[in-house]
């Protein structure tokens, strides 16, 4: 079984990412709390932290194996408990993971079901039995440390391993370093503050897609408003 993978994060689109390894191109399937730190980082070399499991269909005739990718060990570790909850798989956890991990296992710990309640897919039935099971088991996930702005990019080098000195033709098509983390350290908060204003998750991500990929940068929740309610006008 393969459990780490590193390669060039060639795209990121809904719910995956394409990972280039040498001349194979893998499907990872990631949660939105992933997919919105990476999100910019496309063109540069990446390490994920993996599982799989056997996606099937109701007859159980077909199989189809999928891998599952994440930026730290913790937060595999926390999709492999959750889905220890009865009646949540390995999809549903993965669509319900919106939020950091420190955040969810906190909710659990405090038992605060209509916050539960509020992830994609997680109704407050689903979340009382998500604080019934895990309640006990999330200590060491709600006191994991807070997450500075490029803790997520730890294992993502300055410069991808292999490649060649560049030349002036090169140069050009270079993505260069990753994006500068200011505008990264306030993307969670953004889309928060998105979703408590009434949008849902989808609106939400499509709304703070559309800002950063205008290339305007900013630094807190009210830029990031600003610029987003700004353009409609």
């Amino acid at each position: 079984m393969i459990t780490k993978m590193t390669g060039l994060l060639a795209r990121v689109l809904d719910d995956e990412v394409r990972l280039q390894v040498g001349p194979f191109e893998y499907q990872l399937l990631v949660p939105e709390a992933v997919r919105r730190v990476i999100q910019l980082r496309a063109g540069h070399e990446m390490t994920f932290h993996v599982t799989e499991y056997l996606e099937g269909n109701s007859g159980g005739n077909r199989f189809v194996p999928r891998r599952l990718g994440f930026l730290t060990e913790p937060e595999l570790d926390f999709f492999d408990l959750f889905c220890t909850v009865e009646k949540i798989g390995a999809k549903k956890a993965l669509k319900a993971m919106a939020r950091p991990v420190k955040e969810i296992a906190d909710a659990i710990a405090r038992q605060d079901v209509r916050w539960l309640s509020t992830l994609p897919g997680i109704g407050a039935t689903t979340a009382e039995q998500i604080v019934t099971t895990l309640k006990r088991k999330v200590g060491r996930f709600a006191s994991l440390p807070d997450a500075p702005p490029t803790a997520a990019s730890a294992e993502l080098p300055t410069k991808p391993a292999g490649r060649r000195k560049p030349t002036p033709e090169s140069a050009a098509a270079d993505p260069g370093p990753p994006p500068a983390p200011t505008a990264g350290h306030a993307i969670d908060d953004v889309y928060q503050a998105l979703m408590g204003l009434g949008l849902t998750p989808i609106d939400a991500r499509t709304k703070l897609d559309s800002l950063l990929q205008s290339g305007k940068s900013f630094a807190t929740v009210q830029d990031g408003l600003a610029l987003i309610f700004a353009s409609k006008g």
